[in-house]
């Protein structure tokens, strides 16, 4: 029995790998990730037309090593939307290296404690100013931090509901 995502930064591959070799059957159920999870509790939207629409799922390097390719300044050089794992604890270092990524010390960032839970609290800031709220509040553990434009911002509308844009459902005004 695992907690949170089965899927994401957990030791479950090499656990269904010796239940596979001692043919014992097993079920993996998905449940609500946490990124997804912090994300609705903030009220926002990852993928924002015009702003991003990709979403980078990662963590600082820790005891478990990161490859280099995916150092985190590496990645939000893409100035994709972003969700941490497992990261919270060494905000100061992740701030740092986002800033030398994304170029900018104004970037919006959310750090969710125990999103959708009784004690959840939710930490708003850009990367100039979360580090010092998040220790304020004595967060240390059990995050999630969210990064990226698609926080605060201007965006485009979808094309969903302008009368213009065709789909399968209708054809459009143009």
């Amino acid at each position: 029995l695992h907690t949170g995502d089965p899927t994401i930064y957990g030791a479950i591959r090499e656990q269904m790998d010796l239940l596979d070799e001692k043919k014992i059957d097993y079920e993996v159920i998905p449940g609500v990730s946490s990124f997804t999870a912090a994300c609705c509790s903030i009220k926002k939207e990852f993928t924002l037309p015009e702003v991003s629409q990709t979403i980078i799922l990662t963590r600082i390097e820790g005891r478990t090593r990161v490859p280099k390719e995916e150092d985190l300044e590496r990645l939000a050089a893409h100035k994709a939307s972003m969700a941490l794992f497992l990261s919270v604890k060494e905000i100061g270092r992740v701030v740092e290296k986002l800033i030398e990524g994304y170029e900018r010390d104004d970037v919006p960032i959310a750090v969710v404690y125990k999103a959708t839970w009784e004690d959840e609290k939710i930490v708003l800031g850009t990367l100039k100013d979360i580090e010092g709220k998040v220790k304020k509040e004595g967060i240390t553990k059990t995050a999630q931090i969210l990064v990226g434009d698609f926080i605060e911002g201007e965006y485009e509308r979808s094309k969903l509901y302008d009368p213009s844009f065709s789909h399968e459902y209708r054809s459009g005004t143009e």
